[in-house]
């Protein structure tokens, strides 16, 4: 009986333990608040940082430096044409970001002394327990050895990018026709259509193509290629074709033995 009731004491216990945790998790997540990010200067010059921001795939607040923007106004007035267009974009970039309703940008007023614009961010994003948003490589390693985190639009444009590359050959199987006349489509490992023409009669084979181009667009990215078999020049040797050579037949002018020389007529005089 002591057994029984010990036993039944321990599920209790375990069935506590489990709705505590669950709680504690909910509380956690309703008390989580947003993480804050520093902009750096080649973030801001990037153009595809608007077009991500507008996705709503940044959801933390954004913390742009006084520091950062300084910085960005001395290469907009510099002698280099490039980096000048370039720091234009990226202080039209800021008064683009104000306007996205998925976070808000702050300006932060820091001292514009003689510290570099470099150590500045990772000052403020250690002393406030932040992380940076860089397309810097170097800066992102010096952050790292201080245990700071850091988000690199090139690295997310690294993972987003297509597998394969118009002109690349890979193996697919052919699953079932296409729309189009002649048409097969098959499926990458990440979920990609294939469509792939003269493979209508490859269905449930294993073909190698080569890619052509790829289209992509909001709803996925749909990729066209063609039989490597079917598409590449078969260099098949050439028949070899023996000529008769004819002789020319050669009609011998043997002498005539009974051929009569000419004779010279003598005229006598009388």
């Amino acid at each position: 009986m002591e057994f029984f009731i010990l036993i039944i004491t321990l599920l209790i216990l375990a069935e506590t333990t489990v709705l505590v945790i669950k709680n504690g998790k909910k509380l956690l997540l309703n008390t989580n608040s947003k993480r804050s990010l520093y902009v750096d200067t080649s973030a801001l010059m990037d153009p595809r940082l608007v077009a991500v921001a507008q996705t709503g795939f940044i959801s933390d607040n954004l913390l742009v430096p006084r520091s950062v923007i300084h910085e960005l106004q001395l290469l907009a007035d510099g002698k280099d044409h490039d980096k000048r267009l370039r720091a234009r974009a990226g202080l039209d970039a800021v008064r683009e970001l104000e306007r996205v309703v998925f976070f808000d940008l702050t300006i932060v007023d820091d001292p514009l002394d003689h510290t570099p614009v470099d150590d500045r961010l990772l000052e403020l994003a250690k002393a406030n327990h932040s992380a940076i948003l860089t397309n810097d490589f170097n800066l992102q390693k010096v952050a790292a050895t201080d245990h700071i985190d850091t988000l690199n639009l090139n690295a997310l444009a690294l993972v987003l990018r297509n597998e394969y590359l118009p002109g690349e050959r890979t193996n697919v199987k052919i699953i079932s026709t296409g729309s189009g006349p002649d048409q097969g489509v098959a499926y990458l490992k990440d979920g990609t259509m294939v469509v792939v023409d003269h493979a209508s009669n490859k269905v449930g084979k294993e073909v190698e193509i080569e890619f052509q181009r790829l289209n992509q667009t909001a709803s996925g990215t749909m990729m066209f290629a063609k039989l490597v078999m079917a598409t590449s020049a078969r260099t098949a040797k050439p028949k070899t074709v023996k000529l008769k050579t004819v002789q020319p037949k050669v009609k011998s002018t043997k002498a005539k033995s009974s051929a009569k020389s000419p004779r010279s007529k003598l005229t006598t005089r009388h």
